[in-house]
């Protein structure tokens, strides 16, 4: 039987030859069974740790930066990568299976450190107002402010960036996570621990899930 692996830079190898394999179709039912429930299971997991108070940080980086909304300008970065890594899925189902699996162990994570770490959002918050993420919160203009340690909207984009094997789309997309990371802070939306950390808690997260599920 071929490995899974056997797919990951082979650009001849389609979705119809992938799905014969047996090893293939289990881990992506399997990663997709997991992802949909964890979307189903969001909006609860959301409302209630909205609902809780937590810590206020003393953050001594945005004390000095002024609170502006690029919400606009994030949501255009975001899924501007987005839509490259569908291209990229739909062009090799290696890179969909790897970006799957990743993404569980992703949301998986921020979930039990989000549920760890009680936080309220920072001094001078501007919401970060995206109509596609709202989704997963529960419905449009449902924005939640308490899902901070650590950032998902960088997190993501730097899975994103260590799952694709072409050097410019990485570059793309590695630049637009520092982007975020950045826009983020100065929006206020995290703090910029949550921000660091997610570069570095993402790096490890991606390389030992890879390692352990072979994609």
């Amino acid at each position: 039987m071929n490995n899974v692996t056997s797919y990951t830079y082979d650009k001849s190898y389609g979705w119809s030859k992938a799905c014969q394999n047996k090893l293939f179709r289990t881990k992506l039912i399997s990663g997709l069974l997991m992802f949909l429930s964890l979307l189903i299971f969001l909006p609860y997991f959301f409302s209630y740790i909205e609902k809780r108070d937590g810590a206020v940080l003393t953050d001594w980086l945005l004390q000095y930066i002024p609170a502006i909304d690029f919400s606009v300008l994030i949501f255009i970065i975001i899924w501007s990568v987005f839509l490259l890594a569908i291209v990229r899925s739909v062009q090799e189902p290696a890179i969909f299976l790897r970006m799957l699996i990743c993404s569980v162990a992703l949301l998986l994570l921020r979930m039990i450190t989000i549920y760890l770490f009680a936080l309220n959002p920072p001094e001078g918050l501007i919401v970060l107002r995206d109509p596609i993420t709202s989704l997963t919160y529960g419905g449009r203009g449902i924005f939640i402010t308490k899902d901070l340690f650590f950032s998902g909207h960088t997190s993501n984009l730097f899975m994103v960036y260590l799952c694709l094997p072409k050097r410019k789309d990485k570059i793309f997309v590695l630049l637009g996570s520092i982007s975020v990371g950045l826009l983020v802070l100065v929006q206020h939306v995290h703090y910029s621990m949550d921000v660091i950390s997610a570069f570095i808690i993402t790096f490890f997260l991606v390389k030992g899930t890879r390692k352990l599920f072979s994609v």
